[in-house]
C-alpha cells in the first residue's frame, strides 16, 4: 500500500486542498458512495468526507457480514498560515484514505472484502493551533461532537479510529503503536488478529499503546 500512501500524501499536500477535491479523487478509483459535509465552527471550517466500499455480503446488497470503520481521527491536515505544508496531525486522515484507494482499486479489479467497509474523516488545510512545548498543539475548527456525529456511522460494527500523537513520551518511535480494543467503555485485550497483521506488514514485534479509563471519550 505504500503508493496509496504517497498518492494521498501529495492530493492532501496542498493548501487549496477540500473535500470535494478528496472526493473527485476516490470517485476516479471507482468509488461513487461519497458524501462530503462542510461544516462551519467557531474556529474554521471542514469538510468532513465519508466513502463507503460495498462488499460482497454486506449490508449495502443486503447482506448480514459485518461494517468495518475506518475514521481518519484529527484535528486539521494543515495548520496554515502558522505552519507550512502537511502537519503531523494528518497522518490519520492520510491512513485512513490510503485504505480507502486501496480498496477502491482492489474493488475495480474483482477483489472485494466480504462486508462494507465505511472511511471516514475530514480535511482542513488551516486549522487553529495551541501554544505548547516542544511543538504546538493541533486544534480543531468543530468540537469533538461533530466529529462523532459526521465520521461515526451506526452501520459500523466494529472501527478502526487512527491518529496521531507524535509529541507523546509514552510511545515515541517510528513506525506505529496499536491499542487495546475499547467496547462499550471497557478496555479489553489486545486484538490477536490486529496484532498479527502488524507483523505481517512490518516484520516488527507490535508495539502496544497503553491506555486508562481517563483516555476513553465520553
Amino acid at each position: 500500500m505504500l503508493k496509496q500512501v504517497i498518492d494521498v500524501y501529495e492530493l492532501l499536500d496542498d493548501a487549496t486542498i477540500t473535500g470535494a477535491k478528496v472526493a473527485d479523487a476516490l470517485r476516479a478509483r471507482g468509488l461513487n458512495l461519497v458524501q462530503v459535509y462542510e461544516i462551519v465552527g467557531e474556529s474554521g471550517k471542514t469538510d468532513f468526507i465519508r466513502v463507503l466500499i460495498p462488499g460482497t455480503h454486506g449490508k449495502h446488497a443486503g447482506g448480514s457480514s459485518p461494517t468495518l470503520g475506518i475514521i481518519g481521527r484529527l484535528g486539521g491536515i494543515g495548520a496554515r498560515p502558522e505552519r507550512t505544508g502537511l502537519v503531523s496531525d494528518a497522518d490519520g486522515a492520510i491512513a485512513a484514505l490510503a485504505c480507502a484507494f486501496k480498496l477502491g482499486e482492489m474493488w475495480a479489479k474483482g477483489d472485494r472484502v466480504a462486508g462494507d467497509v465505511i472511511v471516514a474523516t475530514h480535511i482542513c488545510p488551516n486549522a487553529p493551533t495551541q501554544p505548547h512545548s516542544p511543538v504546538p498543539f493541533m486544534g480543531s475548527p468543530v468540537d469533538m461532537k461533530t466529529m462523532n456525529a459526521y465520521e461515526v456511522d451506526p452501520d459500523m460494527d466494529a472501527i478502526l479510529s487512527i491518529d496521531t500523537t507524535k509529541g507523546n513520551r509514552i510511545v515515541n518511535h517510528r513506525g506505529f503503536a496499536v491499542s487495546p480494543t475499547v467496547k462499550e467503555g471497557w478496555i479489553l485485550r489486545v486484538s490477536e488478529e490486529i496484532l498479527d497483521i502488524v507483523e505481517w506488514s512490518t516484520g516488527n514485534s507490535p508495539v502496544i499503546l497503553p491506555i486508562s479509563m481517563q483516555d476513553i471519550t465520553p
